[in-house]
C-alpha cells in the first residue's frame, strides 16, 4: 500500500473517488438504523461491529443481518419517509470541490441501494454513480433475501467494483475513502485508501491506513491549497 506521501500525491491526481457510505458519507450504519426502527436493534449492532472488524465474511454477516430484520417493503418506506439520511460534516463541501474539478464521486457500499439513493440525492450524485446491495421482495411485500450477485454483497466486492470502473472508464488513478475493513481490502485495485474515522474509528482502519482522517475539510483544504499555489 502507498505511504502518506504517495497518498496525498494520488489524492490530488485522481480521476475518480469513491466513497463508502454508512459510518463515512453519513453519520450512521444504515443497517443498524432500519434493525432499530423494525425493533431488531440490539441483536444487528453487535453482529454489524464484527463485520466491520473483519472477524466474519461480508456475505455471511449481511445475510444473519437481515434474516434477524426480515424488512417488509411497507418498512422500508416507512423508515426512508421519517429517518432521512444524517449526512456526515464537511462532506457536501468536499464532493462539490471534487465535481468542480472535473473528478467522478462514485457512492460504493455494502448497504443498500433503495436506503443511499437519498444520500445520493442530497449529495448530487447520479444513481448510475450508486454501487450497492438490492434487497428482494415476495409480490405481497415481505423480505425474500438481498441479491448475492451484488458484488458489494461480499467480502472484496468493494474491490471488485472498483476495478470494473478503471475498465469501463479508463480511469487511471482511482481514491477509495471509508471507514471499514471491506474498504481497507478495496485498496488494490485502489490505487490509495483514505481511512476515516468522523463518525466511528475503528482500530484496524486506523492502524493500518497510511492517511486516517476525522475531518473532511483536511481533503478538502489539500485539494483547494494545491491549486490555489
Amino acid at each position: 500500500m502507498a505511504n502518506l506521501d504517495e497518498v496525498r500525491i494520488f489524492w490530488r491526481s485522481a480521476e475518480a473517488v469513491t466513497l463508502d457510505v454508512d459510518s463515512t458519507v453519513i453519520t450512521e450504519e444504515g443497517i443498524d438504523e432500519l434493525a432499530k426502527f423494525c425493533g431488531k436493534g440490539d441483536q444487528v449492532s453487535a453482529l454489524t461491529k464484527q463485520a466491520m472488524q473483519g472477524s466474519m465474511t461480508f456475505q455471511q454477516s449481511l445475510s444473519v443481518r437481515l434474516n434477524i430484520i426480515r424488512p417488509t417493503v411497507s418498512q422500508i418506506k416507512e423508515f426512508i419517509q421519517n429517518h432521512p439520511p444524517k449526512i456526515t460534516p464537511g462532506i457536501k463541501t468536499l464532493i462539490q470541490t471534487l465535481q468542480a474539478r472535473k473528478k467522478q464521486v462514485f457512492l460504493v457500499s455494502g448497504g443498500f441501494r433503495c436506503l443511499i439513493e437519498p444520500v445520493a440525492r442530497q449529495l448530487n450524485i447520479k444513481p448510475e454513480n450508486i454501487y450497492a446491495n438490492r434487497l428482494k421482495f415476495y409480490y405481497t411485500g415481505e423480505y425474500a433475501g438481498f441479491d448475492e450477485n451484488e458484488p458489494t454483497s461480499k467480502t472484496g466486492g468493494k474491490g471488485e467494483v472498483i476495478r470494473s470502473l478503471k475498465e469501463k472508464y479508463g480511469f487511471k488513478t482511482v481514491v477509495h475513502i471509508g471507514d471499514g475493513a471491506t474498504d481497507l481490502e478495496a485498496a488494490p485495485p485502489a490505487d490509495a485508501f483514505i481511512g476515516f474515522g468522523g463518525n466511528i474509528t475503528r482500530e484496524s482502519v486506523r492502524s493500518h491506513a497510511p492517511w486516517f482522517i476525522t475531518d473532511f475539510n483536511e481533503l478538502t483544504k489539500t485539494l483547494t491549497h494545491v491549486n490555489s499555489v
